[in-house]
């Protein structure tokens, strides 16, 4: 059995889209997935399963639309894949340590994709103008590097260039992810 993270993209935002956790993690337990435990109410699930990453994310993705009513892309990555995005983020700690120091607000992100981008849609980004805000692409992954908050962003606005859904999640929530799912692995 693998343990899985899924996050949803779009739910409990803005008052649209929601579902309540609770409800959530019973949608997900009648479709088989073993282990279910949410993290706060963004749409965070780690669950243990046996099945590919695309036919969870059909399943994931058919349930929630059959129960809730709510057409959403899940973005999915194996425990391993989530830590692999936390050791690898390729920002110094001198740069991270700068963009904190001009900010209250949270400044280091990831967006996750289903896939990784065309090269269509990575000239599209870098074309773009992102003011001062940083990014680095690595396969199906955008580490975001915001300089002041990530609300008003150029780049926070520009990342649907990419021609891919994107789920962002702050590096706090992505780290807590990782301890999350290593819990369960012991």
């Amino acid at each position: 059995m693998s343990i899985w993270i899924a996050l949803l993209r779009g739910i409990n935002v803005g008052g649209k889209n929601k579902i309540k956790m609770s409800e959530l993690k019973t949608a997900l337990e009648d479709i088989g997935l073993a282990r279910v435990s949410t993290y706060i109410q963004s749409g965070n699930i780690l669950f243990e399963s046996e099945e590919e990453e695309a036919a969870l994310r059909s399943r994931i993705e058919g349930q929630i639309a059959a129960v809730f009513g709510i057409s959403l892309t899940a973005v999915l990555r194996t425990a391993e894949e989530l830590e692999g995005i936390a050791h690898g983020c390729p920002f110094t700690a001198e740069v991270l340590a700068e963009a904190a120091a001009n900010t209250d607000a949270e400044t280091l992100y990831a967006a996750l994709l289903p896939e990784a981008p065309p090269a269509s849609g990575i000239a599209k980004l870098a074309a773009a103008d992102n003011g001062d805000d940083e990014y680095r692409i690595a396969g199906r992954d955008v580490y975001l590097l915001f300089r002041q908050s990530v609300r008003n962003a150029k780049l926070a606005a520009n990342l649907p260039k990419l021609g891919v859904p994107a789920t962002v999640r702050n590096w706090n929530t992505l780290s807590r992810l990782v301890e999350l799912a290593q819990g369960m692995k012991n």
